[in-house]
Order: structure tokens, then sequence, then C-alpha cells
């Protein structure tokens, strides 16, 4: 217990005497880290709108006009049990015809002239993943009573690599703040450090093992890393909170992003455990040259 009430009094006296620069420790994990978790927290967002984007991806199978009763039943068995699809709904002629009318709801003369009878069938299909969507394209084209299948192919690719490039940029990013974090804080410490080098070197001619010297100063660099990090936590919250409020009134292509608390939750215990760590490595680093020998 002797042992560990020095240690904890050493620590405090360390933050103590070294203030400013336990300021600037701390100031400096918890703006690295809230920058890192930010980025974390926004990819999360991305990607929860990205997957419902993936998700409702469809394309259609058009029957011809002429299409035989065998020959839509045909295609309905096919889709029942092609292992692509995830589902299928089918359309009547009167369903076509709804879907005409509103389509082409600004030209009156058009849509009192085009039956019902004279639109096609068709079934909308949800594939198991947006690549598939090429696949059955493939499938299906050239089945008997199939005029066309419309396929939103590019579009798919398009998305697909966009997110791809978004979730890469924002992990680079995220890769070169937490290295910029690390090295500020190791020079943080190091400074500390070498402002009691004197202390040190005593400490060393009286037989104090390598450990035993750098524990005080792990105990402090960890103190600053969690304290930061615990300020960067509270900002992604509030980040959280303002991503929120801004995307709760979205009524087009946003309204499928958010941002949930299980992602804050997961999100803050990395950025303290990242935190803490950043403290003890700084620290080791740190007094590395002065524990040499």
């Amino acid at each position: 217990m002797s042992r560990l009430s020095y240690f904890a009094r050493e620590t405090l006296i360390s933050l103590r005497r070294n203030l400013l620069m336990t300021f600037a420790g701390v100031m400096t994990v918890s703006v690295s880290l809230f920058l890192f978790g930010g980025i974390l927290l926004v990819s999360r967002t991305v990607d929860h709108g990205t997957n419902k984007w993936k998700h409702g991806v469809e394309l259609e199978i058009f029957m011809k006009v002429d299409a035989t009763r065998a020959q839509i039943d045909a295609v309905k068995s096919q889709l029942e049990s092609d292992h692509n699809v995830k589902s299928f709904h089918f359309l009547t002629k009167q369903d076509a015809k709804k879907e005409f009318d509103k389509l082409f709801a600004d030209q009156p003369v058009l849509v009192e002239n085009e039956p019902a009878s004279g639109l096609p069938t068709s079934y909308r299909v949800v594939p198991i993943k947006p690549q598939l969507t090429s696949v059955i394209n493939n499938e299906f084209e050239n089945v008997p009573g199939v005029k066309a299948v419309n396929t939103p192919a590019k579009e798919v690719k398009t998305l697909l690599n966009v997110t791809r490039w978004i979730r890469l940029a924002f992990f680079l990013m995220a890769g070169v703040l937490l290295a910029s974090s690390l090295f500020l804080i190791v020079n943080t410490i190091r400074l500390a450090t070498f402002a009691r080098r004197r202390e040190i070197e005593v400490m060393k001619l009286v037989g104090a093992s390598n450990w035993f010297v750098r524990v005080p100063f792990m105990a402090e660099g960890l103190v600053q890393g969690a304290i930061g990090a615990g300020f960067a936590v509270g900002l992604v919250y509030f980040l959280k909170w303002i991503i929120t409020k801004l995307l709760a009134h979205q009524h087009n292509l946003l309204q499928p992003f958010y941002a949930s608390s299980h992602d804050v939750f997961v999100i803050g215990a990395l950025v303290l455990s990242i935190g803490a760590a950043i403290g003890v490595m700084g620290s080791m680093i740190g007094l590395r040259r002065f524990l040499e020998g």
C-alpha cells in the first residue's frame, strides 16, 4: 500500500507541478481523438445511409404485352428458385396502368389513349446483393415471354464505388489524426520528463528500478490520456446530437442517414481505450532515453 500511495502522490505532484503542460497534453489528446471519433461517427452515419440505399436496389423484368400465362408463371417459378433473388413482386396490367398514369400525369391525352391492356406485366425484383443485378439480368433477358430487364447497373456500380472511396478517405484521415495525436502526446510527455531528468538520475543512483521510476510517469500519461479522451467522448456525443437534429426533418436522399446511440457507445469506448493507451505509450517513449543503461 505504501508503494501505491507513493505512486499516486508522485503522479498528483507531477500533474500539479506541470499544470500548463498537463493542460496542453489533455487538450492535444482531446482535440485529436474528437476528430478521430467524429470521423468514425460520420463514417457510420454514411454506412447506415448507403446500406439502406443498397438494400433498396431493384430491377424490373418486363414481360411482353402478349406474354402467355404459362410464360409469366415460368418466370415466377424461376425467380422463386433463384438464390440470387431476395424478394420479388408481380405487377399486373392494372398496376402498370396506375404507374403509367402517375408518370405521365402532365399529358392527359396520352393517359386517356393508353389502355391497361396495352401495357406489359412485370416482376419487380430485389437481389440479395446489389452486385447481383447484372447476374439476374443475364439470367432473364433471353427467357421466353420476357421483353426487357431494366436494371440500374450503372447506378449501383457508381453507388458502391462512391461508398468505397468515402470509407477509405475517412479511415485514412482517421489514421493520420491518430498518428498525429500519438506524436503530440509523446512530445508533451517527453518535455515533462526532460524537465525532471535530474530527479530521475538521482532515483537511479539510489537504486530505484526502471519500473519504479516509470510507473508514476505512466500514471501521469494515463491520466492525461484518459481525461483528454473523456472530453473527446463528450464532444462525440454532442456531434451525434447535432447530426440527429440536422437529419431529423430531412425528406430527401439524406433521410436514410442516421447515427445511433450504439455507434456512439462503441466509438466512445474505443476513444477512451486509445486515449489511455496513447498516454501510457507516450510516457514510456518519453522516458526511454532517461532509463537506458
